[in-house]
């Protein structure tokens, strides 16, 4: 007899217990009614009714997707493999659940035509060198493309950028001539410098000979500082400019048998 009544028991417990959802905060629940929406509940306790209602559960937090390696052909016609990683969370429980079917899957294959199609209208220089800039227009056009299935995409990431042997030798012996092509330039420039400092010396030393002395006797003072068997007498030019006037005198020509040239002669 018992039996009779334990049995409708068990079944409404059964029914009670399918009807319990319990959402954590990071959840929400997508509710139809006879496969029409109700509304979006949660988190918490919400009760359905079994076999008229249904409920698609959607987390909310941040999905971090991989995005597989893809063949990408830059703007001046260099073959690269590029991968990425892609950071998107639900806003919309409502339209991710009826916009699209899976919206996981919906994102990574636009993840992959967008990162191909994008970094194919750069130069390989672009793709090394400016990869904030990529990532932001990557996330730009997969924020506004994702915005209609209620996905928000919060960032893009270029992870690498794979060249074959013959492109990474080819971009070493680029680099090397660009290190040399700088060495070149800060010399010349040096050179440059240099030049205009000793200018600027040379007409201060022109101005006052006293300078040109000090200078001179500087240059001895360093070359007797080494180890040289060179020996050198300095030898003033007003001693030069007396001995040039002693010669030009009737007695130093009388001594030497050397006649001046007259004036108006041709020799």
């Amino acid at each position: 007899m018992w039996i009779s009544y334990l049995v409708p028991v068990v079944l409404v417990l059964m029914l009670f217990a399918a009807s319990i959802r319990i959402l954590p905060e990071y959840k929400r629940g997508v509710v139809f009614f006879l496969g029409r929406f109700q509304g979006v509940k949660g988190p918490g306790l919400i009760i359905i009714i079994p076999g008229i209602q249904k409920v698609e559960v959607v987390d909310l937090r941040v999905v971090t997707m991989d995005v597989p390696e893809q063949d990408v052909i830059s703007q001046d016609n260099v073959t690269v493999k590029v991968n990425a990683v892609i950071y998107f969370r639900v806003v919309d429980p409502e339209k991710a659940i009826i916009q699209v079917e899976n919206f996981t899957m919906a994102t990574s294959q636009l993840a992959q035509t967008t990162l191909r199609s994008v970094l194919g209208k750069h130069d390989l220089d672009e793709m090394l060198s400016e990869r904030d800039r990529l990532n932001d227009d990557i996330q730009e056009i997969l924020d506004g493309s994702a915005e209609s299935w209620g996905i928000k995409v919060a960032n893009v990431e270029i992870k690498h950028v794979d060249l074959d042997e013959s492109m990474i030798r080819a971009i070493a012996r680029q680099a090397e001539a660009e290190r040399e092509r700088r060495a070149k330039v800060i010399h010349a420039e040096g050179e440059l410098q240099a030049s205009k400092k000793l200018v600027e010396a040379a007409n201060v030393m022109s101005e006052n000979s006293a300078a040109l002395q000090l200078r001179y006797l500087q240059t001895m003072s360093d070359m007797s500082a080494k180890n040289a068997s060179t020996i050198v007498f300095p030898l003033p030019m007003d001693i030069m400019e007396a001995f040039r006037h002693l010669k030009a005198s009737p007695a130093a020509q009388a001594r030497t048998g050397v006649k001046a040239p007259e004036e108006g002669s041709d020799t």
